[in-house]
């Protein structure tokens, strides 16, 4: 009995140990869970791995970008913001990077942020449509506005940023003379709905969207290519101006999406670290996971359990195999 229980009682001594100094390795972290989907399962997915997985205690607390980053780089504090979108203060950032305040550890949207102009995939399959001005070219793929003799393009609700961007650029491509009515959707539940409603009878649908959401997740979408560079002094004096009369064509400039931590927290957890800087995934990933919450009404929490469950052949790379089958048990 002792020499059986000897050794027993010693490795289950060792794993105590062993669990004990991962978790003062990794300690107390803070990480902000901002108020948009994908942050916010994001957040709740690195929680789930660096608890598990890594023995950490983690904090959640509400972010948002600005406030969020402000707060990181002037308090050091929370820890860890893992999608910060940055193409707002992208020059503060690098600076926060070269004094030493801030560390950018991963791109953790491989594609960034897109937003643009979106055919569904098996239109633009079927009429080899690529870019807009292929679209353009075809108003009678596209109905769904008041005017039945015109084809559709659903721009933004009145009040978003982006109502004024997709105006400016509509008339930039003459979409009146190319056939086609600019339809206010009036929200964005009226919005979404113009896309299924498009989905449910298979017909076209052309207008502005953006990824990684849930419609994209849930719908297969193509971005139109619009054919020009972005043009950021056309963009900045005119392309987001409501009072510009001449508006030229333009196109979006990516959004650089980044997990961001603080330089105390990069010196003394390299074992956080080390998944931080090479934890990442595409808009897709991130939209299939949003379209489930939004058919389940899941929170992040139930949304990052399912990422865990059906991701597994993404996840995994992220993390050794050992870390891995903590997190699997």
């Amino acid at each position: 009995m002792k020499k059986t229980l000897l050794p027993l009682l010693a490795g289950v001594a060792f794993a105590a140990i062993s669990g004990s100094a991962q978790a003062a390795d990794c300690g107390d972290v803070t990480m902000a869970e901002m108020n948009w989907a994908s942050a916010g399962v994001a957040a709740q997915v690195d929680k789930i791995i660096l608890e598990r997985g890594y023995g950490c205690s983690v904090e959640l607390v509400s972010g948002d970008t600005v406030p969020t980053f402000t707060s990181m780089n002037e308090k050091g504090e929370p820890d860890i913001a893992p999608e910060l979108w940055v193409n707002a203060f992208r020059d503060l950032l690098d600076q926060a990077a070269e004094e030493g305040s801030l560390v950018i550890a991963a791109e953790i949207l491989t594609e960034g942020g897109v937003e643009g102009w979106w055919v569904p995939k098996y239109i633009a399959d079927e009429h080899n449509i690529k870019t807009v001005s292929d679209a353009l070219a075809k108003p009678e793929l596209f109905p769904g506005g008041e005017d039945d003799s015109k084809g559709a393009f659903f721009g933004c609700p009145s009040g978003w940023a982006c109502q004024t961007i997709n105006s400016n650029l509509f008339n930039a491509r003459d979409g009146e003379a190319a056939g086609f009515e600019l339809v206010d959707p009036g929200s964005a539940a009226g919005l979404d709905g113009s896309i299924a409603k498009a989905f449910s009878r298979e017909e076209g649908w052309l207008g502005y969207y953006w990824a990684p959401t849930a419609i994209l997740g849930k719908y297969e979408m193509v971005l139109l290519d619009r054919e020009v560079p972005h043009d950021k002094a056309e963009w900045d004096n005119c392309t987001v101006n409501p009072e510009c009369e001449s508006p030229k064509t333009n196109a979006w400039v990516k959004s650089e999406v980044f997990t961001v931590v603080t330089k105390e927290f990069s010196e003394k957890n390299a074992v956080a670290m080390d998944y931080l800087k090479g934890r990442q995934w595409d808009n897709q990933t991130v939209g299939k996971v949003l379209a489930w919450m939004d058919d389940e009404q899941g929170t992040n929490e139930d949304g990052a359990e399912y990422f865990i469950e059906n991701f597994e052949d993404l996840w995994t790379q992220w993390v050794s195999p050992e870390v891995a089958e903590k997190i699997k048990g």
